[in-house]
Order: C-alpha cells, then structure tokens, then sequence
C-alpha cells in the first residue's frame, strides 16, 4: 500500500489552509498523549495534584476540537473541496472527535486518582498502569501514522485493539472477584472499574483513527468489516 502526498493545488492558500489544519489536529493530538501520561502518572501514584491539573486542562482540548471544527467547515464552504482533498478534511473532523473523547477518558482516570479510595485498591491499579502504558504506546504509534499518513502502519495499529480489550477482560474478572469475596470493596472497586473502562475506550478511539487515515489514502470505508476483508480491500 502506497503513502499518498497532500496534493498541491494552484491556490497556494488553499495548501497552506490544508496544512495548517493537519498541524493543529497534530498539535491536538500531542496535548492528548500528554493529557494520558499525566492521569496515568497521576493514578500510579494517587497524586491529586496532578490529577487536577489534568482535570483542569481539559478545556484546552475541548477548545481546540471546537476551532479546528469550526476551521474545517469554513474551508468546505469557501473551497468547496473534492476528492482526496474532501477526504482529508472529512478524516480530521472525524479525528478531533475522537481526539477529545480521549481527552474525557483522561479526566476519567485522573479522577480516579483524586478518589483516594483507590489506594485500598493498589495491586489492580498496577494491571490498569500496565494497559495503559499500551494504550499510550498505541496512540503515539497511531498519531505519527496520522502525521505520515501511513495506511500500512494504521491497519497493524488497527489489530492492536484487540490486545488492549483482552486486558481489560482480564481487569474485569480481577475486580469481579474483589467485589465478590469483599462486597465492602464495591465502592473502591467502581473507582478502578470506570478507570478501566477509561483505557479501554483509548484503545477503541485510537482505532477509529486508523480507519480514517485508511480512508483517507485509499478512498474506502472500513468501518465495521473483518481483518480479512479490510486486508483485501487495502
């Protein structure tokens, strides 16, 4: 599968519109990946503090999903793009969604972290760190596929959910087992089951990327299809 190269157009405006847009969804990306580290930094550590300030820099990632939003339809109004250049701007809306979902699950597993409770919890807390180191591997691989625009590298991201979601299943079972041994335990339990479930979407999220940059080189939708028939596809 080859790479595609952002066409050039006789409007050089046009370009530079098109690749101011790529760099702040990059930019947006980059403020996420930092956004997850901290609140699994934060969990691991059970730092309020720091928990806070990913709280609190929520906003941020909100109010960037809203300009570039708002930049994305000024350019299909006033340029009235097509092909590969409609697609471009289709697959970065898409992304910024995404984007600031994960921005949430980040606030989700940072309040975790302020709910000292967790800390009764600490040897579960160790699986969750250990997923989402993965989940954040996951997602930096996934944003420098999006910044090349790599389909190749974006179909093996793609596959690399599955092993986020088996870790997840794993979790679950554990705190199924804490709960029902200790049913005491239940309201501590909920603080690393909603944290979980905060690092799986990552991974989901992440995925849904890949199948934007997918579309966006190939022109096809791969959404809700097999492996195998995606892999004939590309």
């Amino acid at each position: 599968m080859e790479k595609m190269n952002l066409s050039k157009h006789i409007s050089g405006q046009f370009n530079a519109e098109l690749d101011d847009i790529r760099n702040r969804v990059l930019a947006m990306g980059g403020l996420v990946e930092r956004q997850l580290e901290q609140a699994l930094d934060a969990l691991a550590t059970l730092d309020s503090e720091l928990a806070q300030q990913v709280i609190e820099g929520d906003h941020k990632v909100n109010g960037m999903e809203v300009a570039i939003d708002e930049e994305c339809t000024r350019i299909i109004a006033k340029r009235q793009p097509a092909a590969s250049d409609l697609r471009l701007i289709i697959a970065i809306s898409k992304t910024i969604t995404d984007l600031e979902r994960i921005g949430d699950a980040c606030v989700r597993i940072a309040k975790a972290a302020v709910e000292k409770r967790a800390n009764s919890q600490q040897p579960l807390l160790v699986s969750i760190e250990n997923m989402g180191r993965h989940a954040t591997r996951m997602l930096h691989s996934t944003l420098d596929a999006l910044a090349r625009m790599d389909a190749d590298e974006a179909f093996e991201l793609h596959k690399q959910d599955a092993k986020i979601d088996k870790e997840y299943e794993g979790i679950i079972r554990q705190l199924m087992t804490y709960m029902m041994e200790d049913p005491r335990s239940i309201p501590d339990v909920l603080d690393v089951l909603w944290a979980a479930r905060a690092v799986e979407r990552v991974g989901d999220r992440c995925k849904n990327i890949c199948e934007y940059v997918i579309y966006y080189v190939k022109g096809k939708d791969v959404r809700h299809i097999s492996y195998e028939e995606m892999e004939k596809e590309l």
